[in-house]
């Protein structure tokens, strides 16, 4: 069955709004020494997608991950989980937002011991209770208004108005417009939709920045029955916690770990562990896969 042209210009726009954060993101990956995985080839990966799999193994298919330590031959920890979407009716956005939930939640608690930064970046007609359900889960939300999208497109001669009475051949026009684009008019377009929410843009490339950048400050290691150990690296604390000796600590045995995590943007991750072997597990999460 042929692809409807309705369904193919809202592609069309769907392709714009990711090539429009991409060079921010690809910027912001090049500057803090992190990898950007997203669509396309990578050899540590089966197929095309960017795919990740939550601890109960089920695989979701995302738009970008930012990874620490990662290279093409090797996935790296996760430091941010990024969805894009647009939608040009209301009654299609509480899907949808509910959808990227799905999909970025369970991963979010697979990887929690990172503590990645959560970002949607969406476009088109999205209502304030889906908005809010997606920031009240933590996710930071950069969104292009549908008066913004036609606005870019106008910009360059193509018309992207429309509503449910549009008829396929309006929405023909609109695809052969964009297709005689030149590869440069497509980036331009993409630039002015960016142009268009400097400031948006940068209130959430803050709040990820936040986040990817943030070092570990301190790791407050206390076996409950001794004294708390403040260390400086993740390798230190394994250290520690591989030659601590529970039984010569103390008259009393050792009950539990607690480990804390200190990052400099204030930030905080704890952990306890009733026993050696997961809390060096846990810290050992904190380590880019070459180190482990």
């Amino acid at each position: 069955m042929a692809e409807s042209p309705a369904h193919r210009f809202g592609q069309i726009i769907g392709e714009v709004l990711e090539a429009a954060v991409t060079p921010v993101l690809k910027s912001l990956a090049k500057k803090y020494n992190l990898y950007l995985d997203m669509r396309g080839s990578r050899p540590c990966r089966e197929g095309i997608k960017c795919s990740w799999r939550d601890l109960n193994g089920n695989t979701h298919d995302l738009d970008f991950v930012l990874e620490r330590g990662g290279t093409a031959k090797q996935r790296g920890v996760p430091a941010a989980f990024i969805e894009t979407a647009w939608r040009r009716y209301t009654k299609h956005s509480r899907n949808k937002a509910q959808e990227i939930q799905g999909a970025i939640k369970p991963l979010v608690e697979t990887y929690r011991n990172a503590g990645p930064f959560i970002g949607v970046i969406l476009a088109g007609v999205f209502t304030e209770g889906a908005l809010a359900q997606l920031r009240s889960l933590g996710f930071k939300v950069l969104y292009f208004h549908y008066n913004s999208v036609v606005a870019a497109f106008k910009k360059h001669g193509i018309d992207a108005a429309f509503d449910e009475s549009t008829p396929d051949e309006d929405f023909q026009t609109k695809v052969e417009s964009y297709e005689k684009l030149s590869d440069s008019g497509r980036k331009a377009l993409a630039k002015s939709l960016i142009n268009a929410h400097k400031a948006d843009i940068k209130e959430f490339t803050d709040a990820l920045v936040s986040v990817v950048s943030r070092q570990i400050e301190r790791i407050i290691v206390l076996p409950l029955h001794g004294v708390p150990q403040v260390i400086e690296t993740i390798l230190e604390a394994i250290h520690f916690v591989e030659g601590y000796v529970d039984a010569k600590a103390s008259q009393y045995p050792l009950e539990r770990y607690e480990i804390c995590i200190k990052y400099n943007n204030d930030n905080t991750i704890e952990g306890k562990f009733g026993d050696k072997a997961s809390a060096v597990e846990f810290l050992k999460s904190y380590l880019p896969p070459s180190a482990v």
